[in-house]
């Protein structure tokens, strides 16, 4: 199942992990760990932060994609399941039923 990892950490985190020159490679390397299919990088609530996507076969995955970013960056996360356009093609016929049954 995929995942949208919203990601806030302190901007004086943010201001210490930038004075190291291997901070991008860090990052790179997380990624990597985590097999993030797409990462965005922006503000999120006032903080620097970024969204990742990852992809899990278990719920399970998540405490060991959640820690690097606890640890490393001192972040707050947010996880929730998000789809693309062919996972809502695949759930056309359970949307019909449940409109069918509740409108």
């Amino acid at each position: 199942m995929r995942f949208m990892i919203k990601v806030s950490f302190p901007v004086e985190r943010g201001n210490e992990l930038l004075k190291d020159p291997q901070f991008g490679h860090k990052m790179e390397e997380l990624l990597a760990d985590m097999k993030a299919e797409a990462a965005y990088f922006c503000p999120v609530d006032g903080q620097r932060g970024m969204y990742i996507i990852i992809n899990m076969d278990d719920a399970s995955e998540l405490a060991a994609k959640a820690e690097p970013l606890f640890f490393w960056l001192h972040a707050d996360i947010d996880a929730f399941p998000v789809m693309k356009l062919e996972d809502l093609a695949k759930a056309g016929p359970a949307i019909g039923a449940a409109v069918q049954k509740w409108v």
